[in-house]
């Protein structure tokens, strides 16, 4: 068996180091005292120097003889010193008394050496100088620094000291932390708790130590101010303490917490080892985040970060340990040093939407739903086969953006013998493929093509425009297409007007209800809320340099005026449809403002009278059992139909229509339609929020990436405050502000810098540029 023995001052100590704790074997040490052996000085301390023929140690272990003999006379000559001192107790003065007399204040004066607060994390030796005032005390620390300190700051005053030298303190200071050993405490404990009795510094340094001398005195307060599991305070008087031993239950407490603790700062620093080596890491070397969620130990730890990032922190322990992690990181506790921990580590990549990690929005799909969306393309029978209408001779423009991945809706037309211009909508019918009910039935995306139509040109936008704008022979039907957008717009607009109720026919619809009067109804002509519309398409939006397309599409040219006004055309068409056979739908209305929308008659048309007006339209508001009016729109009737691929509402229209052409009773009742629209409208604007954020912050990535020389136009919105205006970024189509010259005007327009753009805080500083 392998020994251990350590011998301090006149106190020796023997352990094995495979053996359970002394307190269990209920070990005893006693000083020396009466020993007769040789001493050597050493650092302040006294060793015992044990002769040859009493040598202690040997290449074998220890000689048993020898250390027998040596504790039992010492054991026999310590049960004689207890039974003195026990006698003197007994006669000496009482408990009270006693504990009065330990806590007797040594008197301040100079060339004290003491130990004093500076603040809540310090404690400093000093030497006592002069008074300073009545109470405080000028004193020199161990830096050299003079202060004033009041008597409430001083903590201990080693005894046996006189006309200590400042400059010596950081020495004594040394010699007292290399020679602290915290095992001590163990053995004073065991030896107090069964004595039922406590002690101060000075007499734990006689019993440890074997001497009260100042540096040992120093040592043995050292050990019981900073000790959290042996002794507590048992009283205190100004700088001078007594200290109990806890109960044995209260140490194997404090010894199991002390260990856990231990336990978690080693397993935390562990995991701040990881984090280190995985910030130093190149990028593509960097863990796969699937890798940090094998262990369950890192997994929490990782999602806490994560939590704390998202500010979505489940319990009080998981913000803690975020703080814990980031603390020992060297980092704020903020949600934004948490963020770019984990982008650094590779857990999150550079670009991450944090508004989808707060919905919880998934954003891949199960096997499962994979699996049915492949079936369905590959069998899935036409119920509509028979009844659908050839009309693959028909021109057809399928008009979109260039980055369009899915076919919502195509157009056709050709003029009548009389003159008159029939037009072709035709809507992509994706309940072909999914039931209502069905696993598919919530998938917000995926493509599916019209198998009766063949799309004769797939064009943007600008090739759209280009082409009207080169009015060729050869595509008058998409001039013709154009015209009647024209026409339609022209006649929304108009429907500006009085309709006269008279007494008899209010009376039929109101009876008993209103007085008999006649009533005069105002309608509102359609509001022309075009605007400039930004677009970004984003490659690899998880590589830290991603490519960054931006598309500013303006309403108001020409072949986006017309795609428009035909998908309006198409919802007033069902919408009187439905109502014509009592079919439930969700009859989307918008109530007419207060507000004449021709007193922004003096703002320049197009942008800046769109964000005006925008600013006083009232909500939207949707009727399943009958056509509500759309003010903004101006028509008596409106339903969204035209995108059944990415909006939810529009695929349940599908479903009543179809439903209706078959014979059928509609599957969904109005109070079925509106339950469900009630769930639809709250992910729809989820799901708007994470659109728009998403959009300003690559926006924002993708004027930070510009030249810092750039010049952009920008029309002047209005004002918000002095000089502030809100201005419009032509180029991007984005809105921000920034203070302009004296005299500027709403919808002037002038040149700005972008000074500073910080896509993460949602941050863009503008300047005006002077021409």
């Amino acid at each position: 068996m392998i020994m251990a023995v350590r011998v301090v001052n006149t106190c020796s100590i023997v352990r094995s180091t495979t053996s359970p704790p002394v307190a269990a074997f209920q070990c005893r040490f006693y000083h020396f005292r009466t020993l007769q052996l040789r001493f050597h000085s050493k650092s302040g301390f006294r060793f015992p120097i044990f002769s040859s023929e009493q040598q202690f140690l040997s290449h074998a272990g220890f000689r048993s003889c020898s250390v027998h003999s040596l504790v039992d006379s010492v054991m026999k000559e310590l049960k004689t010193m207890r039974k003195r001192k026990r006698v003197s107790a007994k006669v000496g003065l009482s408990g009270g008394e006693l504990l009065v007399k330990k806590l007797e204040n040594q008197v301040l004066q100079k060339g004290l050496l003491l130990e004093f607060k500076k603040d809540s994390d310090r404690i400093l030796l000093a030497v006592a100088q002069r008074p300073d005032g009545k109470k405080n005390w000028m004193v020199s620390d161990q830096n050299g620094v003079s202060c004033s300190i009041k008597p409430q700051q001083i903590t201990f005053i080693v005894p046996g000291v006189e006309n200590f030298d400042h400059s010596e303190i950081s020495q004594f200071l040394q010699k007292a932390q290399d020679n602290l050993d915290p095992a001590l405490l163990e053995f004073a404990w065991v030896e107090l708790l069964e004595k039922n009795k406590s002690v101060t510094a000075e007499e734990l340094a006689e019993m440890t130590f074997g001497s009260a001398e100042p540096l040992e005195s120093y040592c043995a307060h050292l050990l019981l101010s900073k000790d959290e599991i042996y002794f507590s305070v048992l009283a205190t008087k100004g700088s001078r303490s007594i200290y109990a031993p806890r109960s044995t239950a209260q140490v194997e407490e404090l010894l199991h917490r002390k260990l856990a603790k231990e336990a978690a700062e080693k397993e935390l620093q562990e995991f701040v080892q990881q984090l280190m080596s995985a910030k130093a890491m190149p990028a593509h070397a960097k863990p796969l985040k699937s890798s940090w969620m094998v262990e369950e130990k890192v997994r929490y730890k990782i999602e806490s970060l994560e939590a704390y990032a998202i500010d979505a922190c489940k319990d009080d322990d998981q913000k803690k340990t975020a703080g814990m992690i980031l603390k020992a990181m060297g980092l704020a506790k903020t949600a934004s040093s948490a963020v770019n921990l984990l982008i650094d580590i590779g857990y999150f990549p550079v670009h991450v939407n944090l508004e989808v990690l707060k919905f919880n929005i998934h954003t891949d799909h199960s096997e499962e739903i994979i699996s049915a969306a492949e079936s369905v393309l590959v069998d899935s029978p036409d119920e509509d086969e028979l009844n659908r209408k050839d009309l693959t001779h028909l021109k057809v423009y399928a008009i979109d953006v260039d980055e369009a991945d899915e076919l919502d809706d195509a157009l056709s037309a050709t003029r009548l013998q009389d003159g008159r211009i029939k037009v072709y909508i035709h809507v992509a019918d994706p309940t072909r493929y999914v039931q209502p009910g069905s696993m598919l039935d919530n998938i917000a995306e995926y493509s599916v093509e019209n198998s009766i139509i063949k799309p004769t040109y797939m064009l943007t936008y600008e090739s759209a425009t280009e082409l009207l704008h080169l009015n060729l022979e050869e595509e008058r039907e998409l001039r013709l297409l154009s015209e009647a957008a024209a026409l339609r717009l022209q006649w929304r607009r108009d429907r500006l007007g009085l309709i006269y109720i008279s007494q008899n026919i209010y009376a039929l619809c109101f009876p008993q209800k209103f007085p008999c009067i006649d009533y005069l109804l105002i309608l509102q002509g359609a509001v022309d809320t075009v605007t400039l519309e930004t677009r970004i398409k984003v490659s690899n939006p998880e590589d830290p340099e991603p490519l960054i397309n931006l598309y500013v599409e303006d309403q108001a040219h020409p072949a986006m005026r017309l795609v428009s006004e035909m998908m309006i055309l198409c919802g007033e068409t069902i919408a009187t449809y439905g109502s014509c056979n009592n079919i439930p739908l969700p009859y989307r209305g918008q109530p007419q403002s207060n507000i004449d929308v021709s007193a922004f008659a003096h703002l320049p048309e197009g942008p800046v009278r769109s964000s005006a007006i925008v600013k006083i339209m009232r909500a939207a508001e949707i009727d399943f059992r009958k056509p509500i009016r759309h003010g903004v729109l101006g028509l008596p009737g409106y339903v969204q139909f035209t995108s059944p691929i990415r909006r939810y509402l529009d695929l349940l229209a599908h479903y009543q229509v179809k439903a209706f052409l078959r014979g059928e009773s509609p599957p969904l009742s109005c109070g079925q339609l509106e339950g469900m629209a009630s769930i639809v409208n709250m992910h729809t604007r989820v799901a708007r929020r994470l659109s728009s954020s998403s959009l300003r912050y690559w926006i924002i990535e993708f004027l930070r990436r510009q030249p810092k020389d750039k010049r952009y136009s920008a029309l002047v919105l209005r004002f918000i405050k002095d000089r502030t205006a809100a201005l419009l970024l032509v180029e991007v189509g984005f809105q921000a502000s920034a203070s302009v010259s004296v005299g500027t005007q709403i919808g002037d327009e002038i040149e700005v810098q972008v000074e500073e753009a910080h896509p993460r805080d949602d941050v863009v500083y503008l300047k005006e540029a002077i021409r």
